[in-house]
Parts: structure tokens; C-alpha cells; sequence
């Protein structure tokens, strides 16, 4: 029975990210913890460098054991790593990030804060890390977030004093937060937004340690007295979970991550280490601090009421309490201290709906729309008490519009409105506010400084409710949203956007040409309105040549799409450039795509980026027609392979055996495979045999960690943490004369130029003797690396185990990436023939 409770608990928290902008309507359980949070006058800001790199243990301990406000601030947004979900990579993989962080934090009761700075990718210093992010933005960034929150205690994840000796983001975020410390409460120093936020002067800082820092053995001999330990195991019996468990489910939402995880159950210890500002004494974060409402000035009074409320507080009837909190909610409007006043008033407001039993809801006709078109708006009003409640009047901003109204509302007696406008050409739209503008490789571009530090984009359209509750006005306000239903998963909720009339993407990305043969791309158009007319151009380097100039668009329907086929005609020799659509709707005219993203676990994302791909004119040669793709974490290198002439298929594991494997040429096996895929242990003899046969098994990176094969490879082969994070690095050949730098493309060192985000990772470090090593590569003041590229004869093949970062290049239209992947297929080539091919 417990298991299925569990389950059902997971499944809420589940559905809860899911629809994220759904009317929350919380249990007398959920009333009274946040009660108990309102009473608690205190804050912490957890620092670290990434999603997922935040110890939701301690976040979730801190907000629903302490009841302390708690945000976590996260320097980037993830755009640098991996994604095991799906295909985005970059800034969209930001995007996604940034969502599952907010649904962590929806589970953890945590808020979330992040910086400009942009995830480059790995770097192994401090000193690497601020070459590519401007240290006084980001810094700038550390204090505004201080300022704003205004934190008692800051506790880092990492140790500012291991540079070199882990993610240089990492220990950088511990240096940033070290150094705001104390600049936070400098008037001279960022005095920008001071006017809005004032200074502030942290109480404490902390550095969250842990055994993984030292080893079990050394951290348990270790002095602690410079520590405070917590039992994060803590069990919430309002909520039927304990906190350990709430926390595993928290992080289970970095999804793209690979962090999934079982939940665990009881006493659990965290300790942090004094840093920096006054001790703590008693084992006390807190200790020093008053967190009471005797606080600030003029709280006693509110604080005698709202203590009142958590100490005699009714389970079965909430509502009992609303004269009470109305009281408390007149007089914290009294009090001078404006960040106290601003946070308890939100959450006093909030505490307030819900004890009224309000249900207030603003959905949209459409998920989405672009301006100086029609849209109709539905509003849902409902009270489910006995409280006296009457509704004033409904705005919708920024559209002006009010319908005045003096309705008292009875219990569960449902009212409903109808609101149609006309979207005004003035409106701004909905997209990731930090991708609006180019910025650099290392620090996003925020034009308005009063979105830094904002998760998200505010929501394009807001309805206002001015209600009368027990006597007392106040204004409660609603995200327009958009609520529907499916019939294989019924009621559901998505945010509402603004979009362009028309947006335009070019199918593929990247577009190769092996030759100086004309290529047909396809520019899709879609209408951000029904009856859009117009045309379409594509933009194009001086020395390539478009067929036609100019196509008309003629759709009919909002959200249609109308395909339109140019021809691409190249230049005789090697080149590369970019193309661009520009759709010329009257005098408009538009030049991003639009993006959108959807998985079940965080809300749908709608992403407007610019609508360009890269035309790359190859010079090069290949051998083999045929590869079988074994799809790993997610990648798009089998769509590359197909842009140079191969033919690909991808394998599932049931469909690896010998026969299928018999019509091709080479395996390619994708990243991760064999961290994410448990059936290939079983499928390894039968690809070895494939190699022995002639074929060739090109392996792509994977981790030593959570490795699901016995067998990585027909010989020893170990992996490693090794990588090269520095994409210029010098690219050494230690076997120039092997065939897989000679034939049938020529490698040289042109084709290691513009390479992208690093060379690659998670090299061997110690292999068979069978095994010959290719390439020899090192980041700056490091030892050489040459397991970038091994290569290995077994039977009449090759198998090839390679940690270079095709993954990346390839969508970047790196030349030399397809040219060696191409000689890494063809490898024997010259004296073998298949004369299978694939079936269609």
C-alpha cells in the first residue's frame, strides 16, 4: 500500500510541473504550512554554477523545515551540457533547463534566481571561466541577486579554494559569491539599480561540504567544528513524505540531465562550513538573526495575529481565520520596511485566497496569437466558502479594458465572463527574454536591467480582480493562460503567447555539399494568423546563387504550414556561409523561427530564434554507402551523415543481429549509448562479430560512470574524465601515416579549424596494445591526451572509439569533423566490398 501511495505522490508532483499555470487549489494541510512560512521572517541563497548542480536536500530542508524563503541562484542556465531527452543542444537546451530548475523548485518550495553568464561548455580554471565571461557583469549579477533577495545567509555549493581541481564554473560561482559578499552592502559599487533594491549586508556565508569533498574516511576524521550539520531526513507528516524523498523527487526533474532517481527515506546529515560574517552559535544558522515579526517595525502587532492563527488553526474550516488574516493583511500595509512589506504581502494575499476558497482562472480561446488580431478571453470565478466576497471589477493589461461589476459571490455559485479584444500591434512577443538579443559566447544580452536575474519572461497578458473580502480591497492577479483538454489525457493547461504573423525555418540546419551539384532546401512557413499573404526570399553569400529570388506565401489558417523549395547552387570550390529566409508580409517583415518545445515534465516553451543554416561546399571524398545508427542519448549525427550521401538507418537494440547488420558498411554507435541503453550488453558479441567480418563499429563518447556493457570493446580500453575543453587547442597526429588521416580524405590541420564549444571528452586514458592512437591534444599547461581517436584492426575491420565531439560539430557545419568521420567509415574500404544495401 505504502508503494502505491508513493507512486500516486510522484504523480502528483508529476502533473503538477505539467500544468505549472493551473489555478492552485491547496488542501487546509498546504494552509497552514504557509502559514508557518508567513510567520517565519528569514532567507537563504544557495549559489552554484548549474541546474542540477543545487542539493535539493538542503534547499528543501531549509524552506519546509525551517520555513526559511530559499531561492537557489544559478550562475548559467545549462545551455553547455548534454541532453539525454531529446535533440535540443545550447541555447534551447537552456531553455529547457530553465524549466526543469522552476519545476524543482515548485516541489522543493525553493524560488529561482540565475545570472547573464552563458554556459560555454567544460572549463578546468577560474581563470579560464572569466576569460570567457565578463567577470563584472556576472559579479554585477551576484550582487544585484543579493541586493534583491536580500539573503540572512548565503551557503555555497563549491569550495573557492579547488581551482583547477573541478568545473572552473564551478569554483568561480564560490569566488563570485565570496567577493558579493561584501560589495552587496557597497553603495559605490553597481550603484544602477540601488534606487530599487538598496544595499545589503549578508549575516553569513557557508560552504556546503560533504564526504565527496574529502573521501569517507578523511571527512570523518575531519575537525568540525567549524561546521553546522543538519538531519535533512527530517519526514513531513502534513505532507506524508520526508524531506529526502521530496528532494529526490525534486532533482528528478533534470530529466534531460540523466538525473532521475529513487527516492530515499530516513536520517540523512548535511554539513556546511562557516566562510565568512559572524559565527553561528548552537548550531544555528539563524542564531543572531530575529526572524519573528518583532523584525521589522510595527510587526509585533502582526505577528500577535498571525501566531494566533497558526496556533488555534482550523483544519476542517480554514475560512474561519479570514477576518483574522484581513486584519494582519491591513496592517503589514502600515510598515516601513519595503522588502518585507512587498514579500509578506504576497504571501499574505495569497494565504488570504486560499482560505476564501477563490478560484479565479483567465484562459485563453488560443495558446497563442499575433497582434491586431481578435481573441477572446474566458474568466472562471468561484468561492467555495462561507466568506463574505464580492467581486469589484475584472481588468485585462495590458489591453485597457475593465468590466466594473458589484457581484457578491455566494458560496459555489460559479460566475463566468467573456472578454474579446483586439491584440495591439504594440505588444512585444513571447519568447525567452535573454535570447532576444545576439550576445557572446560566454554572457547573454539583456537590454531592460530589470529582467536580470528573472527566470523567465513575464507572461504577455495578466487579468486583474479587484475583490472585496470581509470588508477589505484588494487587487489579486492572474496569468492569462491557456486551458484545454485531450482525449488521451484530459484537462490541460499551457502558457499563452504572442507570436508573429509569420515565422519561417529552413528544414535543415546544416547543408552540405560534396560536390558543386545544386541542392533543393525547403523554407517552411508558418502563419501566425489565418490568411496570411505574402513572399519569401533567401539571403545568401556573394558566391553561392539562389533559384528562385522571390515565392509567394498564401495560407489560409493560423498555425498552417506552406512549404517553399529553393535551389541552392554552389561554387566550384570549398566555401561555406549562411542562408536566411525573410518573409515580407505588407510592410513587415519577419526573420525567426519558431521554436517549440514540448515534454511532459515542464510547461510547453514557445522559442523565437534567428531562422538561418549554415551552406558548407565540401571538398570531400568517402568510401561505403551504408551505416546502421544506434541512437544513444540524442543527437543529430545521423541526419549529418545523410547530408554527405550516406544512406542511414537507425537500429533499435531488438533489431541488432547478424543478418540486419550484414547490408552495411559501418555501425555508428551515438553518444552515450551505453550509459542510457541496458539491452546493447547483450548485442556487443554481435557487433564485435560484424567487426570481425569486415565491418567497421565507430563508438562514440560515453561516461565511466553508470556504463550499462561488460565489454566496451573487443580489448582493454579504459575510460576517462579526460576532455579537451579548448575548441582552438593544437591538434598533434601522432600516426600521421595511418590511413584513417590519409585515405580517402587528406586530414590537415585546416580541418581542426572552427570547431566549436571543445575538441571533446571523456577520452581513454589506458588502452590495449592493439589499439593505435591518432591525435594528441591538451588544454593549456596539461599533460597531453591522446585518446581522442583510437583505432583498433579486429578480424577483417576496425573498431574506432573516438571522444571528439561530432555531436557538435556537425550541427555547426565544422568541415574537417565530416571529412575525418567520413575517412573513419571508409576505413578499409579500399579492399573490402559489401555488396548489401539497405533495405528501403
Amino acid at each position: 500500500m505504502q508503494r502505491h501511495i508513493a507512486a500516486f505522490i510522484l504523480l502528483c508532483f508529476s502533473f503538477t510541473s505539467l500544468n505549472a499555470q493551473k489555478q492552485k487549489t491547496p488542501s487546509s494541510s498546504q494552509i497552514y504550512e504557509s502559514i508557518q512560512k508567513l510567520n517565519f521572517l528569514g532567507s537563504v541563497l544557495y549559489v552554484a554554477a548549474h541546474p542540477d548542480d543545487e542539493n535539493t536536500s538542503l534547499i528543501s530542508y531549509l524552506s519546509n523545515h525551517v520555513k526559511a524563503r530559499t531561492a537557489y541562484l544559478s550562475l548559467t542556465r545549462g545551455d553547455g551540457g548534454q541532453n539525454l531527452i531529446g535533440p535540443e543542444i545550447r541555447e534551447l537546451l537552456g531553455v529547457i533547463r530553465t524549466q526543469e530548475l522552476l519545476a524543482a523548485r515548485r516541489i522543493d518550495g525553493g524560488e529561482q534566481i540565475f545570472t547573464r553568464a552563458n554556459d560555454f561548455g567544460y572549463s578546468k580554471h577560474p581563470n579560464e571561466t572569466l576569460e570567457i565571461w565578463n567577470k563584472d557583469e556576472v559579479l554585477s549579477d551576484v550582487v544585484l541577486a543579493i541586493r534583491k533577495f536580500k539573503p540572512d545567509v548565503i551557503i555555497n555549493r563549491f569550495d573557492h579554494k579547488r581551482a583547477g581541481r573541478t568545473h572552473g564554473h564551478h569554483t568561480t560561482s564560490a569566488m563570485l559569491s565570496i567577493e558579493a559578499f561584501d560589495l552587496a552592502n557597497d553603495s559605490s559599487k553597481y550603484p544602477g539599480l540601488i534606487k530599487e533594491t538598496g544595499i545589503w549586508q549578508p549575516k553569513r556565508l557557508f560552504y556546503n561540504t560533504s564526504w565527496w569533498r574529502y573521501g569517507r574516511e578523511e571527512f570523518d576524521k575531519l575537525d568540525k567544528s567549524n561546521m553546522i550539520h543538519f538531519d535533512v531526513g527530517v519526514y513531513y507528516p502534513l505532507k506524508g513524505l520526508s524531506n529526502n524523498e521530496i528532494a529526490a523527487i525534486s532533482r528528478s526533474q533534470h530529466l534531460c540531465q540523466g538525473f532521475g532517481r529513487l527516492s530515499q527515506r530516513g536520517s540523512q546529515q548535511e554539513y556546511i562550513e562557516f566562510i565568512k560574517g559572524d559565527p553561528a552559535k548552537n548550531n544555528d544558522i539563524f542564531s543572531g538573526i530575529d526572524t519573528s515579526w518583532n523584525r521589522v517595525k510595527g510587526g509585533k502587532a502582526i505577528g500577535d495575529i498571525l501566531n494566533k492563527v497558526e496556533v488555534n488553526f482550523n483544519f476542517k474550516n480554514p475560512s474561519d481565520h479570514i477576518s483574522e488574516l484581513v486584519e494582519a493583511y491591513k496592517l503589514l500595509q502600515n510598515i516601513e520596511d519595503l522588502h518585507w512589506k512587498t514579500q509578506k504581502t504576497k504571501e499574505l494575499k495569497a494565504i488570504i485566497e486560499m482560505v476564501a476558497g477563490l478560484y479565479i482562472e483567465a484562459s485563453a480561446s488560443t495558446p497563442s496569437i499575433s497582434t491586431n488580431n481578435d481573441l477572446k478571453i474566458n474568466i472562471e470565478v468561484l468561492k467555495r466558502s462561507d466568506t463574505k466576497v464580492s467581486l469589484k471589477s475584472i481588468s485585462i493589461s495590458p489591453l485597457n479594458q475593465t468590466q466594473n461589476l458589484d457581484i457578491s459571490l455566494e458560496n459555489n455559485e460559479k460566475h463566468n465572463f467573456t472578454f474579446n479584444s483586439i491584440i495591439p500591434s504594440e505588444l512585444e512577443t513571447t519568447s525567452p527574454y535573454w535570447l532576444k538579443t545576439k550576445g557572446t559566447l560566454g554572457m547573454y544580452q539583456v537590454n531592460d536591467e530589470t529582467l536580470i536575474g528573472d527566470p523567465e519572461t513575464k507572461r504577455a497578458l495578466q487579468a486583474s480582480f479587484i475583490v472585496d473580502i470581509d470588508g477589505y480591497t484588494m487587487n489579486l492577479e492572474k496569468d492569462v493562460i491557456h486551458r484545454y483538454s485531450k482525449p488521451n489525457k484530459g484537462e490541460l493547461y499551457r502558457p499563452f503567447e504572442i507570436i508573429p504573423e509569420a515565422s519561417a525555418k529552413i528544414s535543415q540546419k546544416v547543408v552540405i555539399f560534396e560536390n558543386d551539384k545544386p541542392h533543393d532546401v525547403t523554407v517552411v512557413v508558418q502563419a501566425g494568423k489565418d490568411n496570411l499573404e505574402g513572399h519569401v526570399e533567401l539571403c545568401h553569400p556573394n558566391d553561392w546563387s539562389v533559384y528562385t529570388k522571390n515565392q509567394k506565401v498564401s495560407i489560409k489558417h493560423k498555425g498552417e504550414k506552406q512549404s517553399l523549395v529553393f535551389t541552392i547552387i554552389p561554387p566550384k570550390n570549398q566555401s561555406e556561409g549562411f542562408i536566411s529566409p525573410i518573409v515580407h508580409v505588407g510592410k513587415n517583415t519577419y526573420t525567426r523561427e519558431l521554436v517549440e518545445i514540448e515534454y511532459n515534465h515542464i510547461p510547453f516553451q514557445t522559442v523565437l530564434v534567428p531562422s538561418e543554416s549554415k551552406v558548407v561546399r565540401l571538398d570531400i571524398t568517402k568510401r561505403g554507402e551504408n551505416i546502421a545508427y544506434i541512437q544513444g542519448a540524442g543527437d543529430v549525427v545521423p541526419e549529418s551523415l545523410e547530408q554527405i550521401g550516406y544512406n542511414v538507418r537507425v537500429l533499435k537494440p531488438e533489431e541488432i543481429n547478424s543478418e540486419t547488420l550484414g547490408r552495411f558498411d559501418a555501425v555508428v554507435v551515438g553518444i552515450r549509448a551505453y550509459n542510457t541503453i541496458e539491452e546493447l550488453n547483450f548485442k556487443q558479441e554481435t557487433l564485435f562479430d560484424f567487426v570481425s567480418k569486415g565491418g567497421n563499429m565507430i563508438v562514440q563518447y560515453n561516461t565511466s560512470r553508470r556504463l550499462s556493457v561488460d565489454r566496451l570493446a573487443p580489448f582493454e580500453l579504459n575510460l576517462s574524465r579526460d576532455r579537451v575543453t579548448d575548441e582552438n587547442a593544437e591538434v598533434r597526429f601522432v600516426n600521421p601515416e595511418h590511413s584513417v588521416l590519409n585515405f580517402p580524405n587528406k586530414i590537415s590541420q585546416k580541418d581542426f579549424e572552427g570547431w566549436t564549444q571543445e575538441r571533446g571528452l571523456y577520452f581513454p586514458n589506458k588502452w590495449g596494445k592493439e589499439f593505435t592512437p591518432i591525435l594528441s591534444m591538451n588544454d593549456k599547461n596539461e599533460s597531453p591526451k591522446n585518446g581522442s581517436l583510437l583505432v583498433a584492426k579486429y578480424g577483417k575491420g576496425h573498431y574506432i572509439y573516438t571522444g571528439l565531439s561530432f555531436f557538435r560539430e556537425f550541427p555547426a557545419g565544422v568541415s574537417g569533423a565530416y571529412r575525418l568521420f567520413a575517412n573513419m567509415v571508409s576505413l578499409g574500404k579500399d579492399n573490402i566490398k559489401i555488396e548489401d544495401k539497405i533495405n528501403d
